[in-house]
């Protein structure tokens, strides 16, 4: 949650920058790009966050633990370069979908161990 507000409140700091009035999307490519990368790391927060309680209850916390922080670094660095330029997103781009696809077979598995144990 704490990084879902950092980056509501960078969209903030670039309407004020570029004198980009509520509810304007559209303006200056930086905001653009900042707004863009904000509302991104807000439509997968509900996803991870699912992802990330269902493998750390039916798999392992510990691993699930590193596999999540793992994931909130690559969104920030997501956010941090989408912000700059719109190819500084696609390395933490690439990184966070993997980590997702390992949450999500980690989810799977420990369901799986769960309800198919005799």
């Amino acid at each position: 949650v704490l990084f879902l507000a950092y980056f509501a409140m960078q969209v903030i700091h670039a309407r004020r920058k570029y004198k980009i009035p509520p509810p304007e999307t559209t303006g200056h490519p930086e905001f653009e790009r900042t707004f863009r990368a904000q509302a991104n790391c807000s439509e997968y927060f509900p996803i991870f966050i699912s992802l990330l309680w269902v493998a750390g209850i039916f798999f392992h916390q510990g691993v699930t633990a590193v596999c999540g922080l793992l994931y909130l670094y690559t969104r920030l660095r997501y956010f941090q370069g989408y912000a700059v330029a719109a190819q500084g997103r696609l390395g933490p781009l690439y990184a966070s979908a993997w980590l997702l696809w390992v949450l999500v077979v980690l989810a799977l598995a420990g369901l799986l161990a769960h309800f198919l144990r005799p």
